[in-house]
Formats: structure tokens, sequence, C-alpha cells
């Protein structure tokens, strides 16, 4: 079948919300917990806040990126056409890190719901099954995938606000107040990439807007809508989980035992028990909160790749589109590979925190791209422009910015990690990529 390098325009504004919240509600149902035992619940929560803080500024500021180039690339398109292909090219790698690792830690917490119930089955085999399945549907056409991560995520969402119901009823303070700081202040900073877990990926929106049909209007409607429902359902989750029985109890199934990648389980048996059909329940839809996030993460983490690939900073065989799907195949198989290597690593909270540095790294070199193109490129045409400008993205850049650094401080065996997959890509694009570049493709 033949092949091309353009997407099809197949998504609407709904669609966009669906793809948006898909993205990250995953985030509601596991990873923060793993910040309790670094920050606890009054750490946590401080983390929480100052990353909502950060992620609304950065999202009211991103926006306008979005809506005037509509790129599959998102970040990697933006940086390029204002701080040049060498800074391009580093925030197409922080992207990729970000898209390509934040899917393995999600399977490894399906494989983790789906063992709740079946503990025979192996973690590694279901979550690499699982790859393969969203994979394939990605495959199969965007407009289908976007259809089905927005089901799923409507379902998800449902679940998330029943889950509130069922225990903030049974709320206590004091519960919520045991040992609230186990790491002091210090621990604030240390559970950040935790935090960042609530929201991380949001920004795939823009990843998407090459394929909506007015991304000029439905862009900024998916982002906003997104936002809002993000940030009500970070703040009632998390208040729900920690105040039944404690932090701890969201964290460890046992005492001593390792952490869990299942907290709302956890907090629901404390409230129903396990032989509940609340609880049943919550296990079933809960998977497909997991689902909508690991499902919209590839999609959104094609596109990234396919960018690269297409503009000529990577292998242009990355930048081919199927003729008759519509959607990137080969990008997708790339970051599948990827992906089951990191799922074979077994390191859960390593892996969120390698991709929480893409992240944060991501919403810095955005924003400066963003104040570039002001001084740049005044009459570039903008259907939206940056709320509170220059407050709110200057914002997003400073907490962006200290994220960074503390992430860096607290890992600094991941952030040598990091800094080497960084230098493995800029290697490339020296050596090979920037022979290959097209000249019109951030246009």
């Amino acid at each position: 079948m033949g092949e091309s390098r353009e997407l099809k325009r197949s998504l609407g504004p709904v669609t966009l919300w669906g793809l948006g919240v898909g993205y990250v509600i995953s985030g509601e149902y596991f990873g923060w917990n793993l910040g309790l035992p670094i920050g606890g619940s009054y750490g946590m929560l401080a983390a929480t806040l100052m990353v909502t803080v950060m992620y609304v500024c950065f999202i009211l500021s991103y926006t306008e990126l979005a809506c005037a180039m509509p790129r599959a690339g998102g970040a990697f398109v933006y940086c390029t056409r204002a701080l040049g292909p060498a800074a391009g090219c580093l925030a197409g790698l922080v992207q990729i890190i970000e898209f390509t690792l934040a899917p393995p830690a999600i399977a490894m917490a399906i494989a983790a719901y789906l063992n709740q119930r079946f503990v025979d089955w192996p973690m590694e085999v279901i979550a690499i099954s699982a790859y393969g399945i969203f994979t394939l549907l990605n495959a199969w056409g965007v407009r289908q995938a976007a259809l089905f991560e927005l089901v799923i995520t409507v379902l998800a969402v449902g679940e998330l606000l029943l889950f509130c119901g069922l225990t903030l009823p049974h709320f206590s303070w004091s519960a919520f107040s045991e040992n609230p700081l186990p790491g002091g202040y210090g621990g604030i900073f240390a559970c950040l990439p935790f935090a960042i877990w609530f929201y991380l990926a949001i920004e795939g929106v823009a990843n998407a807007a090459e394929e909506s049909h007015n991304p000029q209007r439905d862009v900024a409607r998916g982002f906003g809508t997104a936002m809002l429902t993000l940030v009500v359902l970070a703040v009632g989750v998390f208040f729900a989980a920690t105040g039944v029985a404690g932090w701890e109890a969201v964290v460890f199934e046992e005492p001593g035992g390792p952490a869990s990648d299942a907290p709302l389980p956890l907090a629901l048996a404390h409230v129903l028990g396990r032989e509940s059909l609340w609880y049943a329940l919550l296990l079933g839809v809960g998977l497909l909160g997991l689902i909508a996030s690991f499902h919209g993460i590839i999609l959104a983490g094609a596109r990234a790749t396919f960018e690269f690939g297409r503009s000529g900073f990577a292998p242009e065989w990355l930048g081919r589109v199927h003729g008759k799907s519509g959607t990137p195949r080969l990008a997708l198989g790339a970051n599948m590979i990827l992906g089951v290597t990191a799922i074979l690593s077994g390191r859960t909270a390593e892996i969120i925190t390698l991709a929480s540095f893409g992240a944060v790294s991501l919403y810095l070199l955005s924003m400066i791209a963003l104040f570039r193109l002001r001084v740049t490129e005044p009459d570039l045409p903008r259907p939206f422009t940056a709320v509170l400008y220059p407050v709110a993205p200057a914002l997003a850049l400073f907490l962006a910015a200290v994220c960074l650094v503390a992430l860096a401080y607290y890992n600094p065996g991941i952030v040598g990690l990091f800094a080497a997959l960084l230098g493995v890509g800029l290697l490339y694009f020296l050596i090979r990529g920037r022979h290959r570049l097209r000249t019109d493709w951030a246009v």
C-alpha cells in the first residue's frame, strides 16, 4: 500500500478533550503514590499544588504555540522555528523520552491491576501483550483510535468520580496527617516527579493538532477543558485516597512490602473490603483509565517520532505514513521496541522519573521558544494568545526550572542516564541528521 508524509484530519474538540484527559488520567490511578514515602501527605500536597500551578500556566501559554503551528511534532517544531535546529533537536529528544517512557510505566500498572485478580499471570507478559495490542489499534487508524480513547476516557472519569464519592465521606484529617513529612521539607522537592505524574503528557494534545478539523479553534478548546477536568480529578483523588487510612495504606499492600502500582483499590479496600462489588468495579473500570493513558500516549509518542523522521532529524523511514490507514506505523513500531525494553528493566519508579525529566525539559524549552517567537516573529498569526502574558509563561518557565533542578539534585544517577540519551541523539543529529534537514517543514 502506498505511503505519504501527511496525516489525515479527523479530530474535533470533543475527541481532543478525550485525548488530553486520556493521556494523563492514569496519573490519577497510580504513580503519584510512589512519592508519598518520600514526601508524606503534606510534602506530596505541597509538591502537587506547585506542579498544578506550573501546568495551568504552561497550558495557558503552550496553546498559543499549538494553534499557531499545528504540526505533529509539537514542542520540537516550535523550538526549531524559534531557536534553531540544534535546540529543536534537543526539544524533540526530550519529548520522545517522555512519550516513549511513560507507556512502559503505565503498562506495568495495568499488569499490577490485573495481578490483583490473576495472581499467577506474569506481569511482564501482561505488560508486553498490552503494548502489542494497543500499538496495533493505533496502527489501524487515528479516527478509530481517538473514538476508542474518548469512550474509555469518559468511563474512567466517571469511575474516578465514583471513587471519590465512595471514599471522601470516610476522609479523616487525622489519618491524612499521619507521618506527614517523613523526608522533612526537602521531601517536597524530592517527590516532584510523582506530582508531575498527575498531569504528565497533557501537552500531547498539540501533537494531534495536525489531525484536527480546525486546529486554530479546536486545540484551544481541547486543551482548556482537559486541563480543568484534570485539576479537579487530581485534587479529589489525592484527598480521597490518602485520607481514608493514611498515606502508607495506599503505598504498601503489606507493611514492609514493595510499593504498589494500584493505590486506589488499596484505599477502597479499607472502606468496603475486597469482596465488595464496588471494589470489583474499581478494578475493572480503573483498568480502563490506565488503558486510556497507555493508548493515548502511544498515539502522541508516535507523532513525535514521526515528525523527527519526516523533518530529517532522524532516519527518514520514521516519517512515513501508511497509505491506507493514514497512521505512522513505522514510528509506532520503533516506539514499541523502546517501550518493551523499558518494561523488561522492571523499574517503574525510575522510568517515571526519567519521563518526568523529559517533560519538564520540554516545558522549559517551549516557554523559551514562546518568548523568542514573540520577539522574532511578532506578526506570526496567533489564533490564540497566551493568557496573562508574560506573567503566566514566565511562572511556568520558573517552576519548570525549579522542578528540573530538584529532579537532578535528588536523582543524580537518572540525570546521568538522561544526559547520556540526549548526548547520543544530538551526536546522531550532528553526524547525519543535519545533512538531511528539510527546509519547509517548520514553516
